[in-house]
């Protein structure tokens, strides 16, 4: 019945979190923040309790705390309070990618105008100014394409059928 829960294999929804996190790690997520990510991203509800997210990833209090609190900090989990409860859940954004790229975004301006400004103070006659300078001119180029890239895909979304 399409009201009943879809039976999920649990192996492979810990093969995925455990692979994904190994991903997210590489790409220099912390090891414990990136497995909470990647079950928070596996659940259905995409919002979990410390007890729930620590009994799924087989992971200590401590572990799940400071894994949340990284994960706060960048702007990917808010905590919320659980209706009824006094146990806070943890709940990924709404359009998580969008918002990481806008933010990358604003990271990428501040960037460009701090390197811009060192190329300036360094001279751009010296070989470290010319570099600093190349390395602004990407940033801009980066932030351009972004903003481009973060329209396209937000008209390409409205073409999906994800339910």
């Amino acid at each position: 019945m399409a009201d009943e829960m879809a039976v999920r294999d649990g192996e492979a929804v810990s093969r995925f979190v455990e692979r994904f996190g190994a991903q997210l790690t590489e790409a220099g997520m912390p090891r414990m923040a990136a497995r909470v990510f990647a079950q928070l991203l596996a659940s259905d509800t995409a919002a979990m309790t410390s007890a729930e997210l620590g009994e799924a990833l087989r992971i200590s209090p401590a572990a799940v705390s400071g894994a949340v609190s990284y994960l706060a900090q960048v702007n990917m989990v808010s905590r919320e309070r659980e209706p009824g409860s006094r146990r806070d859940r943890y709940v990924l954004h709404n359009e998580l990618w969008y918002e990481t790229f806008t933010r990358r975004d604003q990271v990428l301006t501040l960037w460009e105008k701090t390197l811009r400004e060192g190329a300036a103070g360094l001279g751009a006659d010296t070989p470290a100014g010319a570099r600093v300078a190349e390395t602004a001119a990407f940033f801009a180029f980066m932030q351009g394409e972004l903003l481009g890239l973060l329209d396209r895909w937000r008209a390409y979304r409205e073409t999906l059928d994800l339910g």
